[in-house]
């Protein structure tokens, strides 16, 4: 059974997200992780006691959530140019529509409604707000088909004590579809000063974690 690791507060927790925007919500409660000892890719049951996760972390546990609810576990991810980093989101479906949970520190790449058709729909409401901390250049490229996390199963994704960093190598070498051509690339406006302003805005300050 996928959820035999958690205990049975875990899953009373669970029973409670029963809707996106509680999900979303209790992402945003747990602190943001600042990887202090290294890199880490945590398991949704490490993030819950470890109280911490950074962007797939998050993704992979509003998955979880989703499917104790009868949903399947969809991430998607986003990839940035080379000089950026990606970004990775838990993604559902509703009348039809989809979208997005998001776990960051920062004012963009956040929560989205269902209301986007597609998935590539979706994607494109990142495209805008897509910048480096240190820069003004948009830099979403390309994005991967939601993938269902239960094809990890048998390596124990949502419970593994070690680091589950085969779900984000998956993700590297996954399909992914360009959103730009090269005259798009090269003709993109830069982001406004008050737009890199606003970048600086974090929901978990250094001295608050």
């Amino acid at each position: 059974m996928p959820y035999s690791g958690f205990t049975d507060a875990d899953r009373r927790l669970f029973r409670r997200l029963s809707t996106p925007a509680k999900i979303q919500d209790f992402l945003n409660a747990i602190p943001i992780n600042r990887e202090p000892e290294g890199d880490t890719c945590l398991s949704p049951l490490r993030v819950l006691r470890e109280r911490r996760a950074h962007c797939i972390e998050g993704a992979m546990l509003a998955a979880a959530i989703f499917r104790y609810h009868g949903e399947r576990p969809l991430i998607v991810d986003l990839e940035a140019a080379a000089w950026d980093d990606d970004h990775v989101i838990a993604v559902f479906r509703r009348h039809g529509c989809w979208g997005a949970i998001s776990k960051t520190n920062h004012f963009s790449l956040r929560y989205r409604e269902p209301v986007y058709r597609t998935v590539r729909e979706l994607v494109m409401s990142y495209f805008h707000e897509y910048t480096p901390l240190d820069s003004d250049k948009k830099s979403l490229r390309s994005y991967s088909d939601p993938v269902d996390l239960s094809r990890f199963d048998a390596r124990g994704w949502m419970t593994d004590a070690r680091d589950v960093w085969y779900v984000p190598e998956y993700l590297v070498e996954a399909k992914h579809f360009p959103i730009l051509g090269r005259g798009q690339i090269a003709s993109l406006r830069r982001a406004d000063p008050i737009e890199v302003r606003a970048a600086e805005i974090v929901e978990w300050p250094a001295a608050e974690d």
